[in-house]
């Protein structure tokens, strides 16, 4: 009995560090979850899409090195984003508390999702490295649809430049 409570065990975190490990193709159509931001507030994805081009990138840990800097490329490059048309959705598993303290602590002027329970990372079909820190990916949203996404590459200091050259290969 013990041998199988271990193997079920082993097989239930195997099937959720591993449950979405096909991220959303260009062409897709774009999820639209409802999740906290770092005050704890809803944000339905549908209605910033509504605004215009949107970046959700999804980074593995607030307040770490390579998120810090990933974060800071795009706060720093801030201007030359919303001159594109650009608005920015950060994701990670985080608390809501964590995400606030990280968001307050670099001055990031976009909000930063807690996706502590996991859905928004599933919807957009990216992998867990473990539970609640998902690998380090990028989605561009315009009309509803994925139009580019960085999977396997995606950058921490040029990661707004690699956004903008993106976009301006759109049109």
């Amino acid at each position: 009995m013990k041998l199988l409570t271990t193997i079920l065990a082993a097989a239930t975190l195997t099937a959720f560090t591993h449950a979405a490990d096909a991220p959303l193709a260009v062409g897709a159509a774009a999820p639209e979850p409802i999740a906290k931001d770092q005050d704890s507030k809803a944000v339905n994805f549908k209605d910033v899409y509504a605004k215009g081009t949107t970046l959700v990138y999804f980074y593995p840990k607030a307040n770490t090195g390579g998120c810090t800097k990933q974060g800071c490329s795009l706060r720093d490059n801030w201007e030359a984003l919303t001159k594109k048309g650009i608005q920015v959705l950060g994701v990670s598993g985080d608390k809501p508390e964590d995400q606030k303290s990280f968001r307050d602590k670099f001055t990031f002027p976009f909000p930063l999702i807690a996706d502590d329970d996991g859905k928004v990372a599933a919807a957009f079909g990216v992998p867990a490295m473990k539970p609640g820190i998902y690998k380090r990916t990028s989605f561009l949203v315009k009309g509803g649809k994925i139009v580019w996404n960085m999977t396997d590459k995606t950058t921490t200091e040029t990661h707004a430049a690699d956004v903008i050259k993106a976009v301006e290969a759109l049109k």
